[in-house]
């Protein structure tokens, strides 16, 4: 588990004044092993307002620190970015698995998607392949 200095230190860089929420929401994203949905965090902060957790996600997106995930679910997830990304369509994205039974998403970061040559006129603005089927943990049930 990351200390409170280095996250401190890993918001900063990110131009990002490290709140008490903030740095909470940062830890349990580094401690899930998984993507987490806005719900998630509610329930594990019960006391915190709704809206200023979806506001230190929003910040988190938009400085790149985390990304979101859409897994098919109608949930939006949340993960934390790999360090040096940038979320840049040419270069940091990876593939995402859905287990079908137990629900949880998660990043396989070293399984990179290509870049894909689009046809003249077209321009990416996001991509996000999510693989869906039965996970190592409820695989091995």
């Amino acid at each position: 588990m990351l200390n409170t200095i280095r996250v401190e230190e890993n918001l900063q860089a990110k131009h990002i004044r490290p709140t008490a929420m903030r740095i909470l929401v940062y830890k349990l994203l580094n401690s899930a092993n998984k993507a987490l949905a806005l719900a998630d965090i509610e329930h594990t902060f019960g006391t915190a307002e709704r809206t200023t957790l979806f506001r230190t996600l929003k910040t988190f997106e938009e400085k790149g620190i985390v990304h979101q995930i859409q897994d098919g679910t109608g949930i939006t997830k949340y993960a934390l970015c790999e360090p040096n990304c940038n979320c840049e369509l040419d270069r940091d994205l990876h593939l995402h698995f859905h287990c079908t039974i137990c629900d949880d998403t998660v990043c396989l970061t070293e399984h990179k998607i290509p870049h894909i040559n689009l046809p003249a006129g077209y321009k990416a603005e996001d991509a996000n392949l999510v693989i869906k089927g039965v996970c190592d943990k409820c695989n091995s049930l």
